[in-house]
């Protein structure tokens, strides 16, 4: 998904009293600015220095708000620049790695020691004042220790030279040079590691599964919550390929405390139900924990998913070939529905067209059974209906897929996403669409989710017209 379309993600604002509690500690030890996505201690200074030891302390959306309580007073008693995102908001789209990049999860408070020494204080201190809070990792820093919530990295403190974001990615090497500032290492090879003794505790581990019986070769996606990866299971009597999906603790915690952890132990559930009930999801070879993350070895399904089967086509699909592809998928989410269960991420990103032109569904984190709605927001604009952001009021989070599902299909007939806020009529888009497939699938998408025709319904017209 481009930036524009991950700016548009679903939002849900934090409850009124730690919005409040936030803004009241903002005010307090963050004055400057108040407009913009930072907010810093202090006015920078001549005397700050350029580049340095970075420390970071990572923190959830959920204790956010008593770290920064815990650690401003030691910050402005030592006079050192830091800063924090402006809002709880902020730092939760920081926390999922999508909109600021995989790079910045984690990074909830970043200060700017004056020296190493200080760096070297700091830590310690900071250590000790956020000992036991729950954070996420972050990716590319060193960890102060094996249970901290600081982490550092050498790098940048201020703009040398301004790139097209505002932004520097150099610093200086021991000869005055001007070189990269790299995001995904910890310190460059010209600095020594200001904190190896804690490394080397952290990194004398056990062996885990990932490194005994799954052998991930391949980084398919990463985001706060965990990563996608593809590996070859040594566990069967002839290797094969599968999926690894992880769920990382603490991370993506959401406003009722589930974390990546729990989202991955929740789809193994589901996959297991849907199974049970005859609904064609790919297998599970193995769930299992690793490093306090948890871990879903499933099955590889040979393909591609729609959204880079479309993308590669120089050609929007054949009406036929759209309405067969949209016949097969309504069908999934029919059989989904028929099992108990709300999908609540259809999208062409989430299935997988085989060679033969098979359609899997796949990625069940934030489904939900159909008697029990998900109080909080889930799916991805543009396929997420408009009320999925609204308030939750009780009401089914079945017409959420109704309308994904019509988004998708639309998607298929015409190349082009649909205006959730008002989709052009299908006859105007495409002509020659069945006036029976161009009634249903605006029907989908309507506004009022009392109005959508169900999946069977769906299934039966585009079966009709697919022929």
């Amino acid at each position: 998904m481009n930036q524009a379309a991950v700016r548009k993600s679903l939002k849900y604002c934090p409850p009124i009293e730690f919005e409040r509690r936030w803004r009241a500690l903002c005010q307090r030890h963050l004055p400057i600015p108040a407009d913009s996505f930072w907010r810093y201690s202090r006015e920078w200074l001549p005397s700050d220095p350029e580049q340095g030891w970075k420390l970071h302390i990572a923190a959830t959306i959920l204790t956010a708000e008593r770290v920064l309580a815990k650690v401003a007073p030691a910050l402005g008693d030592a006079n050192v620049l830091y800063k924090v995102p402006s809002s709880l908001h902020e730092l939760d789209e920081l926390n999922r790695g999508l909109l600021y990049g995989y790079s910045q999860v984690g990074k909830f408070i970043t200060i700017y020691p004056s020296s190493t020494r200080d760096a070297l204080v700091l830590a310690e201190k900071l250590h000790e004042l956020t000992r036991g809070f729950a954070a996420p990792g972050i990716p590319f820093d060193g960890r102060y220790r094996s249970d901290s919530c600081v982490y550092y990295r050498y790098g940048g403190f201020k703009t040398i030279i301004a790139d097209e974001d505002g932004k520097s990615k150099l610093i200086r090497n021991p000869n005055g040079e001007l070189c990269q500032d790299s995001r995904d290492v910890i310190k460059p090879e010209w600095v020594d590691d200001l904190f190896a003794e804690q490394q080397a505790e952290i990194h004398s581990r056990r062996p885990t599964l990932l490194q005994t019986t799954f052998r991930v070769f391949r980084a398919l996606k990463q985001r706060g919550r965990g990563g996608v990866y593809q590996a070859i299971d040594l566990s069967s009597s002839a290797p094969r390929l599968c999926i690894i999906k992880e769920g990382r603790k603490h991370g993506e915690v959401d406003w009722l405390g589930r974390d990546g952890s729990w989202r991955i132990k929740h789809e193994a559930k589901v996959i297991a139900h849907l199974r049970r009930k005859g609904v064609k999801v790919p297998s599970v070879y193995s769930s299992f924990r690793a490093a306090n993350n948890s871990y879903l070895a499933q099955e590889f399904i040979e393909g591609e998913d729609l959204a880079h089967w479309l993308a590669r086509r120089k050609r929007r699909l054949s009406i036929k070939v759209a309405l067969g592809l949209g016949a097969k998928l309504v069908e999934i989410v029919a059989a989904i529905h028929t099992a108990g269960w709300v999908w609540r991420d259809c999208k062409p990103g989430n299935v997988i067209i085989t060679v033969a032109g098979e359609l899997w569904p796949i990625d069940f984190e934030g489904a939900c059974p159909r008697r029990r709605p998900d109080p909080l927001p889930w799916g991805t604009v543009p396929f997420a209906a408009p009320e999925a952001a609204a308030p939750f009021g009780g009401q089914s989070r079945l017409p959420e897929d109704l309308y994904a599902m019509g988004a998708v299909i639309y998607f298929l007939l015409t190349g082009s996403v649909a205006d959730p806020s008002s989709p052009a009529p299908l006859k105007t888009v495409r002509s020659k669409i069945p006036s029976a497939v161009s009634t249903l699938v605006m029907g989908l998408l309507h506004s009022d989710p009392k109005r959508r025709p169900d999946a069977r319904t769906a299934a039966a017209i585009l079966t009709q017209h697919s022929k």
